[in-house]
């Protein structure tokens, strides 16, 4: 699960990691909202919000960030800064209510809150994340003296400037032998010793997050120090493994669903595995592996799959119907293509939850349906006798992705 920015700057400080002093604007239906800081106050107008932020921030130079679960929102236009009121205002006014598109979100992002920040004297920039590092099991700190860049751009054009330190979590950050891992990269971003000691108990602080929140990434760029000496960070980004929220009620309150896709969130309604892709070639599929298998197949068919959807082993008629709508639900599908290889999802159950669902939704694409395993005569009789229109049996799965990048290519 991710969060926004200000949400998480609002755990750092908890923590006692330095941030800047900001305050929020929200857009509510009728007004707008300032909190952060001990305020919490409605305005009937955007100027009046604006003005409380700008005397409460008491600065001659405010950075303005919308707040949206995307990266590289610099670049889109989703972060600026006024150096008066009315610049500020004019700023505001453009965002809030307003779609930022980025790269990750070529569709746009909904504006609803901005983060408006004082300004900081920036010395230097860098960055710091802690994620998982699947391969050898442990969390690694990644930094780098090259603060503010894209980290994906950074890795792939320069790799040797990231620095990393794997941390056991049997030992924790404060063990002798893991201080000693992230000791050498210290002296490498030539660090006084002041800012080396500060800069060392931010690590301690980014581990303590990551390992009592189960957090999957915490990442700041750029941590940036200033002229005065001190280090603060202009930006912080937390993601949350999900599988975890159960331990963490006071995270899962800070999701905004307006931040996530409406077939997405339909999905997890159902418990089903769904994620929206940019293809046209619709899969319902039973299980991870046999779901991955059958967008690479619709690949080397030619085809771009539109999701990645997995009903799961336990789905009855009505989770299948469910999964059904949703597919058709996305004006980009051209065709869908059905693979289940029924185990404990009994091919019979699927063809039904298929009947169930086109009589809400009555699908305009073709619809390749290869079934296989238990019950498979039993659910390809229930399709014959459907009636339902566009429909089209397979073979096996690659006459299936076959005849469904064929049908997707003339729809």
């Amino acid at each position: 699960m991710k969060i926004h920015e200000y949400q998480a700057k609002e755990i750092f400080k908890s923590y006692g990691i330095p941030v800047p002093k900001g305050l929020v604007i929200e857009l509510l239906d009728n007004g707008y909202r300032v909190f952060g800081d001990n305020i919490d106050e409605i305005f009937s107008s955007l100027e009046d919000a604006v003005k409380k932020v700008w005397d409460t921030l008491n600065k001659n130079l405010v950075v303005i960030k919308a707040q949206v679960h995307a990266g590289g929102r610099g670049k889109a236009g989703g972060v600026k800064l006024a150096k008066s009121l009315e610049e500020a205002i004019e700023i505001t006014k453009n965002m809030l209510g307003n779609r930022l598109k980025t790269y990750q979100n070529p569709e746009g992002l909904p504006i609803n809150k901005v983060l408006i920040e004082e300004g900081v004297n920036i010395d230097r920039e860098i960055y710091v994340g802690l994620t998982l590092d699947r391969s050898i099991s442990r969390p690694v700190f990644m930094i780098s003296a090259e603060g503010g860049m894209e980290i994906e751009e950074l890795a792939k054009e320069k790799p040797e400037a990231i620095m990393k330190a794997a941390i056991d979590p049997a030992l924790g950050l404060n063990n002798f032998l893991e201080v000693h891992k992230v000791r050498p990269i210290l002296f490498k971003l030539g660090l006084d010793k002041n800012l080396m000691k500060k800069f060392f108990d931010l690590l301690v602080k980014i581990y303590k997050i990551y390992m009592e929140k189960d957090a999957s990434l915490v990442e700041i760029n750029p941590l940036v120090i200033t002229k005065e000496g001190d280090i603060v960070c202009l930006d912080a980004k937390i993601d949350f493994d999900d599988n975890a929220l159960f331990r963490h009620p006071e995270i899962e309150t800070l999701h905004d669903p307006t931040q996530e896709d409406p077939l997405e969130l339909e999905a997890k309604k159902w418990n089903l595995n769904y994620v929206r892709l940019n293809g046209n070639i619709g899969c319902m599929v039973n299980g991870a592996g046999l779901a991955m298998a059958t967008m690479d197949i619709i690949k080397y068919c030619g085809g771009e799959p539109a999701n990645f959807l997995d009903v799961g082993g336990g789905a009855n008629a009505e989770r299948v119907a469910a999964a059904f709508k949703i597919l058709l639900s996305d004006p980009n599908v051209k065709a869908v293509f059905v693979n289940i290889f029924g185990g404990i999802v009994r091919c019979d159950r699927v063809a039904q939850g298929i009947v169930e669902a086109t009589k809400e939704v009555k699908p305009n694409v073709p619809i390749v349906v290869r079934l296989e395993g238990t019950n498979v005569e039993e659910g390809k009789k229930i399709l014959e006798n459907s009636g339902i229109e566009n429909l089209v049996p397979a073979e096996d799965m690659l006459d299936g992705a076959k005849k469904a990048v064929e049908l997707a290519s003339k729809n």
